[in-house]
């Protein structure tokens, strides 16, 4: 089969769908549509053809976006796939609807809805509108969690029989083994891995961490990834003050997993936040949002803690508990964790399930 493939992005589809990909070079051809990055040079090495695809991420501008939507149409027609894969809200939308004119089949993945959903509005309803037209014929809608699949049911986007809840985009529980705990340190390290945003809780880890050095605790924060709003000269004042160490965007996160005690992740909304599934895979006690995308990484107590969203309070309370938590506690907790990614999120079953289902689903 000839299979085109559409994301916003070559990290996001390297890094979380390569086994994928993989598992479908092994009896089709796989063309990947999207803009040209540094990790498109490894997908074409696994043997995807790649079809530079510029677009803007973020923003909805409609001259730029019908012109995607025109792009979308011509490389559908000049690859001619026998059916169509879609990650992300535009490539969803325009891939969407390219594909349901073009009468191929297709099949979204919904990791996350966005600002867009997070309040009524005029921005939530054009949206809302827009899935409705692009997934009138969609043969699956994927999602990473059963909040987000409701949200679409409620609005009546697609109905229940055509979508399919998965357990996020799984982990690579070989990539991300289980890695030592760092037991002999007086100071307590956090990690925070994630694009740099109010979002993603940013804002609440900082004030958090104030609020744990006013209180004379020995502690840390590593933050990793890129910068999506500008937050740089607030974290080199925070750097200077030598509670926190900015190391920017990272092809491998798993040497700052290895130096941590805990990671902790705030968000305020995430299809499946896949650097709790790492984190926890590696070993490592997880603080997160009691909220669909997060929660369901952690078993509250036993391998990680869930704190209210936006709340700077519960986060400080629960970040200044595990800091009097003993190293045996502490690795314990990292044990259930990678406990809970082996027997819920292996990587090769959510590959497997969303094979089968597209197979089910779509012929």
């Amino acid at each position: 089969m000839n299979i085109l493939i559409i994301a916003n992005n070559d990290v996001g589809l390297y890094q979380f769908r390569k086994d994928l990909i993989k598992e479908l070079l092994k009896d089709n051809q796989v063309h990947i549509a999207l803009p040209y990055g540094e990790k498109v040079d490894d997908l074409v090495q696994f043997g995807c053809k790649f079809i530079d695809t510029p677009l803007e991420r973020r923003g909805m501008n409609p001259v730029k976006d019908f012109g995607l939507f025109k792009l979308y149409k011509k490389i559908i027609k000049d690859v001619k796939p026998d059916f169509v894969i879609t990650y992300t809200i535009k490539p969803n939308i325009y891939g969407g609807l390219a594909c349901r004119i073009a009468g191929i089949p297709y099949v979204v993945n919904i990791t996350g809805l966005g600002t867009a959903f997070q309040k009524e509005g005029l921005l939530k309803k054009f949206v809302v509108t827009l899935y409705k037209i692009a997934l009138k014929k969609v043969g699956v809608c994927f999602f990473e969690n059963v909040e987000n699949q409701q949200i679409f049911l409620e609005n009546k986007i697609v109905p229940k029989e055509k979508t399919h809840v998965l357990m996020g985009a799984g982990v690579n529980t070989e990539q991300f083994s289980l890695l030592p705990y760092p037991k002999d340190s007086e100071q307590t390290k956090f990690l925070f891995v994630a694009r740099v945003m109010q979002e993603k809780g940013i804002d609440e880890s900082f004030e958090a961490m104030k609020k744990l050095l006013a209180d004379g605790i020995n502690c840390h924060l590593d933050v990793v990834g890129m910068c999506e709003e500008d937050y740089t000269p607030i974290l080199e004042q925070y750097q200077n003050e030598g509670w926190l160490t900015y190391h920017g965007f990272q092809r491998d996160v798993r040497p700052f997993i290895k130096a941590s005690h805990c990671f902790v992740l705030p968000s305020w909304h995430d299809g499946m936040a896949n650097t709790n599934l790492e984190c926890a895979s590696c070993g490592r006690p997880v603080i997160t949002t009691n909220i669909h995308g997060c929660m369901e990484s952690v078993e509250e107590g036993v391998s990680g803690f869930l704190v209210e969203k936006q709340n700077v309070q519960s986060l400080y309370e629960t970040m200044k508990k595990f800091c009097f938590i003993s190293a045996d506690e502490r690795e314990e907790m990292g044990l259930a964790g990678r406990k809970r990614m082996l027997d819920l999120f292996d990587k090769r079953a959510v590959v497997a399930d969303t094979i089968n289902t597209i197979k089910t689903k779509l012929f």
